[in-house]
């Protein structure tokens, strides 16, 4: 199943966020999943097989070339794994959230093979940039 839509949240505790039913059934039946700096200022969360899979090929990469070396360094520096409560709610960690800009609200969409969290400012500032370079299918 793929990570599907846009979902505003609040934070209903110090960090603590309830995942978007559609989001939790992409997750599955599994009661915990990874999460990581993403790129652009959001988190990244994944199916922790997924996790896996993506981790295992990054590391076979010779650590020669840097960018995949500091692709490394990014992620696996702040992975961890997040456990979700009997009411679909998880913590974010103090360093996540402050690497986010996340304090009350946040918006977490689905990229297909993951989601992310962003704080919606963030969010609206990165879909306005990305409507100046959006060209029609067929041009």
């Amino acid at each position: 199943m793929f990570f599907l839509g846009e979902y505003r949240v609040t934070f209903t505790g110090q960090g603590r966020i309830i995942i978007p039913k559609k989001i939790r059934e992409a997750l599955g039946t599994e009661k915990t999943f990874t999460l990581t700096k993403g790129l652009d200022s959001c988190l990244s969360g994944f199916r922790n097989n997924d996790w896996e899979k993506a981790a295992k090929e990054l590391l076979n990469a010779s650590p020669l070339e840097m960018q995949k070396a500091e692709t490394k360094r990014h992620l696996f520096s702040s992975a961890i794994i997040v456990e979700i409560d009997d009411q679909g709610r998880f913590v974010i960690t103090k360093t996540l959230l402050s690497y986010a800009g996340l304090t009350s609200e946040a918006v977490i969409i689905g990229v297909g093979d993951h989601f992310e969290v962003w704080q919606p400012q963030r969010w609206q500032e990165y879909q306005k940039k990305l409507e100046k370079f959006k060209r029609p299918f067929g041009e």
